[in-house]
């Protein structure tokens, strides 16, 4: 962890969006009190049918999740979430040791998991690994683009770009 720039980190971050979906009061107070140092806007729910809910709304860029909720768990919610947003960065934060619990949770196709209790050098890397992810994720969607060219041209451009 030695050499991380605080202030980098923190301007890369501050771009981005977060909501937080813990059922626990206290942790939930906690984790968006934290993160609202690092995220421009943070919304917080409860349990998986108000997260889903202010989902389209709020259109995070970060989803941190809890696995044990009543109700929907933080896997269904997950699994919900990856219909209507295939790309969207999932976190499971969670105390379950449950193997079969993470397993499932990788399987619907989490972007990471980290364990609490959650202290500042846990949560400094968690925040590594999202600008990680959110810059693969922008440099893949900048080389994706559609253009609009007259047939004949298309078809040359289309020729050259498979020779």
């Amino acid at each position: 962890m030695g050499n991380i720039d605080l202030v980098q980190l923190t301007q890369q971050t501050k771009k981005l969006t977060a909501m937080i979906v813990e059922d626990e009061k206290v942790t939930n107070e906690l984790l968006s009190s934290t993160f609202k140092n690092f995220f421009s806007d943070v919304s917080s729910c409860f349990n998986g049918n108000e997260a889903l809910a202010a989902y389209d709304k709020a259109k995070p860029d970060v989803v941190f999740v809890d696995i044990v909720m009543a109700g929907m768990d933080g896997i269904e919610l997950s699994r919900k979430i990856r219909e209507i947003n295939p790309t969207q960065i999932i976190i499971v934060i969670s105390a379950s040791n449950d193997i079969e619990k993470i397993s499932e949770s990788i399987e619907v196709g989490v972007n990471s998991f980290i364990q609490k209790p959650i202290d500042t050098k846990k949560i400094i890397e968690l925040l590594i690994g999202v600008a990680a992810m959110i810059a693969k994720k922008k440099k893949i969607e900048t080389k994706t683009f559609s253009i609009s060219l007259p047939l004949d041209i298309y078809d040359t451009v289309n020729r050259n770009a498979k020779a």
